[in-house]
């Protein structure tokens, strides 16, 4: 027995893993390397693979309701019990201190000093909605929307809270919801990118471009930054001397020289994706100017998305470029309203009424606006549009003194309305004082089932493969479309 285990013991790994199981180890082993370009034989044929554009349309998994989606995001996280969720009682409380569990950037506390709501609400439309007065506009378009009180996630941080509306996960690296769609359904404008994304005049919130990315997946899904002026897309203009036919012989001879490398791997994912990065990039020179050109557009179609006055007039015309994007074919707009930090976007830790009070002042107009032309040129029906910040605010002070409210991922305010989207109606609530979701609780990842449902994408079953596992926008553990709203 001795000489036997000093046998064995002397044995290397590969010979301990070549005689394992009889050898059958070896067999699972060159069944996964078999295609292998290393270990190919030389004299092994090379199949030549056909270039496909991964942005080219795609049929739904099943009939859809909408076919784009705009995504308006307040950045910062907007105050619900100050904007849609009207909390009587909350007012009865102002300047009281009480018991209540609130957890933000301040930690974990157990009691506060409650900020009564600082803006008065009336009812809107046939449904008799309740609004704040900092969205009069949106409040007349109330009949058009679903209105989502109860929805919570798990950070009360700027940077992970923001990972999560956009992705559904906490931690970077993975794809955001509009490269879901992309990945799904492709792209039926071969001159814009599928994926828009229009940032704050003041900057782009936390997080940068892994807000917008594509995470996995190729970069072709990945949002594209676009401007709503003269130069909607930088770096796109040709270099000094060069002829737009030069510059398509190059790109045709790059494109060749791809193709042929093309027959020589068997993972060609990637490489396609660049391909169709190149031809996308220079068809948008030519394409990008007249989306964002407006000369067409009536002055009264201006005027409704508020682009007369200067407030309004930065996002208003990101609002009507995303009408025109819509027309156009482009599958997912995101326009953020805040950038960069503190009062340049909805975190109102100081003063709220100066905070929200300019903020809703800049965007009630034109989302209205939206609304309303979308709805009158027949495209609501197949457009969804969202509003939402990454988490809503506390009932509470943050601070001894002043207005200022603490982050609250627990329980928060967002909206929907189009493709499909039930209007007039309000689903889910928070407690009394507006701080917890308890009745017809959505997470996240239940909003953004909704929107892939809606867009004809089953959310439990459309995967990319990925660290060894069928990965997907809600988890392995799935989620539910909100039922209430469809």
């Amino acid at each position: 027995m001795r000489d036997t285990a000093h046998q064995f013991c002397r044995r290397t790994r590969r010979e301990f893993l070549w005689e394992a199981g009889a050898g059958f180890g070896a067999l699972g082993l060159t069944g996964l390397l078999h295609n292998d370009p290393l270990l190919a034989r030389a004299d092994t044929p090379k199949v030549a693979t056909k270039f496909t554009n991964p942005m080219a349309p795609k049929k739904p998994m099943f009939a859809a309701k909408a076919k784009a989606v705009i995504f308006l995001f307040m950045y910062g996280g907007p105050s619900q019990v100050d904007t849609f969720d009207h909390k009587p009682e909350l007012y009865k409380l102002d300047g009281k201190t009480i018991k209540v569990k609130t957890f933000g950037r301040g930690g974990h506390k157990n009691e506060g000093r409650v900020v009564g709501p600082k803006f008065a609400f009336k009812p809107y439309g046939k449904c008799g909605k309740m609004v704040s007065d900092l969205f009069p506009n949106v409040g007349a378009c109330a009949d058009d929307i679903a209105f989502l009180h109860s929805m919570y996630a798990e950070s009360p941080i700027h940077g992970s809270g923001l990972l999560m509306m956009n992705s559904g996960r906490l931690l970077s690296g993975s794809p955001c919801l509009g490269s879901w769609v992309t990945y799904g359904l492709g792209s039926v404008n071969e001159n814009l990118p599928g994926f828009v994304v229009m940032l704050d005049n003041s900057g782009g919130p936390i997080n940068g471009p892994k807000n917008w990315s594509s995470g996995y997946m190729p970069a072709a899904y990945q949002g594209v930054q676009l401007r709503a002026d003269k130069t909607p897309i930088h770096d796109l203009a040709l270099p000094p001397g060069t002829t737009r036919d030069a510059q398509r012989e190059l790109l045709d001879r790059l494109k060749e020289k791809n193709e042929q490398h093309l027959a020589t791997r068997t993972d060609n994912t990637e490489l396609m994706a660049r391909i169709a990065s190149y031809e996308l990039a220079f068809k948008m020179q030519e394409h990008a100017p007249e989306a964002v050109d407006f000369s067409k557009e009536t002055e009264e179609t201006k005027k409704l998305y508020g682009i007369d006055q200067k407030k309004t007039e930065d996002f208003g015309r990101k609002c009507l470029l995303a009408r025109r994007l819509v027309e156009r074919g482009v599958r997912f707009i995101q326009i953020y309203s805040g950038g960069n930090h503190n009062d340049h976007n909805w975190d109102a830790h100081g003063d709220l009424v100066k905070n929200h009070s300019t903020h809703a002042g800049n965007t009630d107009r034109p989302i209205a606006g939206l609304l309303t032309d979308l709805k009158r040129k027949g495209l609501l029906d197949s457009t969804i549009v969202i509003w939402s910040g990454e988490f809503g605010r506390q009932p509470t002070a943050e601070y001894a003194q002043g207005t200022g409210r603490d982050h609250n991922a627990y329980g928060f305010t967002s909206w929907m309305a189009g493709g499909g989207i039930k209007g007039g109606v309000s689903v889910g609530t928070t407690d009394e004082l507006g701080n917890f979701a308890v009745d017809d609780r959505f997470h996240v990842k239940n909003l953004h089932a909704t929107v892939l449902q809606q867009m004809g994408l089953d959310p439990n079953k459309l995967s990319y493969f990925y660290g060894g596992l069928d990965q997907k926008l809600v988890g392995v553990e799935g989620a539910d479309p909100i039922k209430q709203i469809i």
